[in-house]
C-alpha cells in the first residue's frame, strides 16, 4: 500500500490490518471488508449530521435528513473516493479486477465506508470524523441545502433553463466488463458552453449523473465562463 495514501487520509494507523481490511473485497478472501462498512457508514452518517448541524442553523430536522442523505449516498461516496485515488487501493479478486472493480461505484462506496469504520476501530470517533472532514471536505465546503436534495443532472438542467440554454445531450461513449458487470462512459455535451464533461458508472444513469456532476464542477469552477 502507498504511503501516500495514509496521507492522503491524514491518519497514520496503530493496527494496519485495519485498513488493509478495509481496503479488502469481498472477491478478495474471506477477510473481506464488510463488518468495517456496517460500522463506517453509521460513523459517516454522525459525522456528516454533526458538520450539517454546525454550519446550517436554520434548517430544520427534514431540510437536514435531506442534505445528509444526498451527502452519504453512493454516488456522493463514489465521487469522494475517487477524489482520493481509492480505487487503486482496493484488493480485488481477479474476475472484479478484470472487469474494472476497482471504479465501480458500488464497491468504492463500500470500500470508503469500510476505511472510516477502520479508523473508528483503530482510533476512535474524534480520529474518524476528522478523515470524513478530510475526505468530505469539499464536498461540505461546496453543501448548498437548495440543491442538496436534487441530482447532478436536475441540477445542471435548472442551472442551463435558468440561463435560457438548451439541455445537456448525454451519449454513450464506451462500455467495458463483462454483461453482469458493465462500466459506462458517457459524455455531458453543452454545446451553447462548448462543454463536454465525462463521467463513468455502472448503470447508464449512474454515468450520466457523473457525467453531469462533472460538468457542474467545470461550471461552478468558472473554466467556462458560468458563473
Amino acid at each position: 500500500m502507498d504511503d501516500t495514501f495514509r496521507e492522503r487520509l491524514g491518519y497514520a494507523f496503530r493496527n494496519a490490518d485495519l485498513l488493509r481490511a478495509a481496503l479488502t473485497h469481498r472477491s478478495f478472501g474471506a477477510s473481506h471488508n464488510e463488518r468495517l462498512e456496517f460500522v463506517g457508514d453509521a460513523v459517516l452518517n454522525c459525522a456528516v449530521a454533526a458538520a450539517l448541524y454546525r454550519r446550517f442553523a436554520s434548517l430544520d430536522e427534514g431540510d437536514l435528513s435531506r442534505a445528509r442523505a444526498a451527502l452519504v449516498n453512493q454516488e456522493t461516496l463514489a465521487r469522494v473516493a475517487r477524489n482520493i485515488s481509492l480505487g487503486a487501493e482496493i484488493r480485488l479478486g481477479d474476475g472484479e479486477h478484470k472487469s474494472g472493480g476497482g471504479d465501480r461505484p458500488s464497491i468504492l462506496a463500500d470500500a470508503l465506508e469500510a476505511v472510516f469504520g477502520a479508523v473508528f476501530v483503530d482510533g476512535g470517533y474524534d480520529a474518524a470524523c476528522a478523515v470524513v472532514q478530510k475526505c468530505y471536505g469539499e464536498v461540505l465546503a461546496r453543501a448548498d441545502p437548495a440543491s442538496l436534495g436534487k441530482d447532478p443532472k436536475t441540477r445542471l438542467q435548472e442551472w442551463l433553463q435558468g440561463r435560457r440554454m438548451a439541455v445537456p445531450e448525454y451519449v454513450v461513449v464506451a462500455t467495458s466488463g463483462e454483461a453482469h458487470a458493465q462500466v459506462f462512459d458517457v459524455e455531458c455535451r453543452i454545446a451553447a458552453l462548448d462543454l463536454v464533461a465525462i463521467g463513468r458508472g455502472g448503470s447508464r444513469r449512474a454515468a450520466e449523473q457523473a457525467a453531469a456532476e462533472s460538468a457542474l464542477a467545470s461550471i461552478e469552477a468558472g473554466d467556462r465562463g458560468g458563473g
